[in-house]
């Protein structure tokens, strides 16, 4: 019970790694809000919500478009408005686009991806920011971001500009808001998962796959879980003393 009575919101909580953060926090003890478009999971199965009053956990959910302020502000009001406070930020959502390369890329693609995978982590932080800021601290502690990012923010995605591009500010904004605000208790860290299998069909194709599990030293690809694992060290108060890391969920991808 690691994040007992925590409250904690996951944007994109409905699929893939944002399902699995949510359920796991959940089940370590928080109190948790999702944010998504849809509560419809793209690998099926039932609604994140559903799954975690099952266990009997305390679970929210409010539609959220990570790209509109305005829906970014409700979602975060309302979870402090309901239990009094927000400790942990979650900032998942994300999408992957077209997967085009620089040439082929319009500008409605690069906004599209954009919109989300930065803008929304940025709209995301701000808004938690500012809450936090109405907070007392609790344990040298005023309130906890995880964003996620990618290995494709650090190393190129090939064919996949855009959202390569998107990942890297997930993890510039992580550095820029931990240093900003560490002397007002907030703390600001990311996860960067590597090849990770949600579940949802597979755009890429067996090559990649076959590529995927060549280029990992580990022997199988991640799943859900382990990314989720990660952002539960770093939401927790076992986290002292670390702030601004991008921390590589890829099963030795990026030391290989």
């Amino acid at each position: 019970m690691r994040l007992q009575d925590k409250v904690v919101v996951v944007t994109g909580g409905a699929s893939g790694i944002g399902r699995a953060i949510a359920v796991l926090f959940a089940r370590e003890g928080a109190k948790v809000v999702i944010g998504d478009v849809t509560e419809t999971p793209l690998e099926g199965g039932a609604p994140t919500r559903e799954v975690i009053a099952q266990a009997g956990g305390t679970v929210r959910f409010l539609r959220c478009d990570v790209a509109a302020w305005e829906d970014v502000d409700a979602l975060v009001g309302s979870a402090a408005a309901e239990f009094g406070r927000l400790d942990v930020m979650v900032n998942n959502a994300a999408i992957r686009g077209d997967g085009k390369p620089l040439l082929e890329t319009t500008e409605a693609d690069w906004d599209r991806v954009m919109a989300v995978n930065a803008k929304g982590v940025f709209f995301g932080c701000k808004r938690a920011v500012q809450q936090f800021l109405t907070q007392a601290p609790v344990n040298e502690v005023r309130g906890r971001i995880v964003n996620i990012s990618s290995q494709h923010g650090m190393v190129a995605a090939p064919g996949k500009i855009a959202y390569g591009t998107g990942k890297a500010a997930a993890a510039y904004i992580t550095k820029q808001v931990a240093v900003d605000y560490a002397k007002q208790g907030i703390v600001c860290n990311a996860v960067a998962p590597g090849r990770i299998l949600t579940g949802r069909p597979a755009g890429a194709g067996t090559d990649a796959m076959e590529y995927s599990t060549m280029r990992t030293p580990m022997p199988r690809l991640g799943r859900p879980m382990d990314v989720a694992q990660a952002a539960l060290f770093l939401a927790s108060d076992e986290a002292t003393y670390l702030t601004g890391h991008n921390l590589l969920v890829d099963g030795g991808w990026m030391a290989f």
